[in-house]
């Protein structure tokens, strides 16, 4: 079956990094846009980031723009979140999600993962 695993998570200080992984197994990896949300506790699911089968396209949500980096490896089956300048509002579960082709609506996304921690300390 299809799995999406997440990682990389934890807690870090204001203006520190994280990188998060995404693990696909059970689908057809380089055939699938791949995408980055999160969800803080009391808010709705929220876009962060998605990239294109290739790699080739990309998009970032304004309020991670220049901060946040979104890159996959069809060869390991695997997409990336780079976060640099961590602020206190970063902090959420980010989950990876698989859509038949690139987009940033939560709903259109055909497969997720557990989702990973992320915690900024101010």
């Amino acid at each position: 079956q299809v799995q999406l695993v997440e990682s990389g998570g934890g807690v870090v200080q204001a203006g520190g990094s994280l990188r998060l992984v995404c693990a696909a197994s059970g689908l057809p990896f380089s055939l699938w846009a791949m995408g980055w949300f999160r969800q803080a506790p009391g808010k709705e699911l929220e876009f962060v980031a998605c990239i294109s089968r290739s790699g080739g396209d990309m998009e970032h949500a304004d309020s991670v723009k220049d901060r946040f980096s979104i890159s996959r490896d069809n060869g390991k089956n695997m997409v990336y979140l780079r976060m640099n300048n961590l602020k206190a509002e970063d902090s959420a579960v980010y989950y990876c999600g698989a859509r038949r082709g690139i987009g940033f609506v939560p709903h259109e996304y055909s497969y997720w993962g557990q989702g990973t921690q992320v915690t900024v300390s101010s």
